[in-house]
């Protein structure tokens, strides 16, 4: 069930986790214009019936990437506005998008729904053309950083380096906006103190993520369990490296 975590003067915000590795999904609404912006849909007729029951107009989708559990509904929401990033396509993305982002690694362009603006940054890492949309009071994250930690670099496409990177770009700009924007990841992770939430604020995230405390020092980032696992997803991105490696 979605649920309205924040409602502003210009926007509503309601979450929804769906799927099967419960995944979160972010629903922007700009009151003035009654223009949505799904991103990362699981099921596309979920938040078709959420905003057709309230009279919004779900214009637009923003993928922060395209593995599958972040890409899976755009197959009914083709007829919207599509957006990904073109270095999706790196790990062989070629699924129904019709707009693309090009900008390049740690550098942002603005990105509205109705007459609200964002910043949609590309923060390669956990994927190529990973994205990261800071704007309105909110920080969508996706897969590059969760709440404690950050994303996994060790699938197809994936680079522990440019995680790094992008985690230390947005470090910066996220010491620049207000302390209690709030931060909203693309899966739900228990903290190290024990919580489980499904959102902090950019003030909490900058003081306990374990990965941003760790980018200063090679020893301590280098030694993050979280950065790769021995599992099926890893063996695979393995097999799918060693092919293009052969063609």
């Amino acid at each position: 069930m979605a649920e309205c975590i924040l409602e502003t003067e210009k926007m509503v915000v309601l979450q929804a986790q769906l799927g099967d590795w419960d995944n979160l999904n972010h629903l922007l609404v700009c009151k003035e214009s009654k223009k949505a912006v799904i991103v990362d849909p699981f099921f596309s007729e979920y938040w078709l019936d959420v905003c057709s029951s309230n009279g919004w107009e779900l214009e637009q989708v923003w993928l922060t990437h395209s593995h599958w559990d972040h890409s899976k509904g755009i197959d009914g929401l083709k007829d919207r506005q599509v957006w990904v990033h073109r270095d999706e396509s790196l790990r062989g993305w070629n699924g129904p998008s019709n707009r693309e982002w090009v900008n390049s690694a740690n550098t942002s362009v603005i990105q509205k729904i109705g007459s609200l603006e964002f910043e949609a940054h590309c923060t390669p890492g956990h994927t190529p053309g990973h994205m990261t949309f800071i704007g309105e009071g909110v920080v969508i994250s996706g897969d590059c950083m969760f709440l404690g930690r950050c994303g996994r670099t060790d699938l197809f496409g994936g680079d522990v380096m440019s995680q790094r990177h992008s985690l230390k770009h947005l470090r910066t700009r996220l010491s620049l906006v207000p302390g209690n924007w709030i931060v909203l990841p693309g899966h739900q992770y228990e903290l190290s103190d024990g919580t489980n939430p499904t959102f902090i604020t950019v003030e909490s995230l900058l003081s306990d993520n374990e990965a941003l405390k760790a980018l200063d020092d090679d020893e301590t980032w280098n030694s993050l369990e979280f950065l790769s696992f021995d599992d099926s997803l890893a063996e695979k991105a393995r097999r799918e490296k060693a092919r293009v490696d052969v063609e």
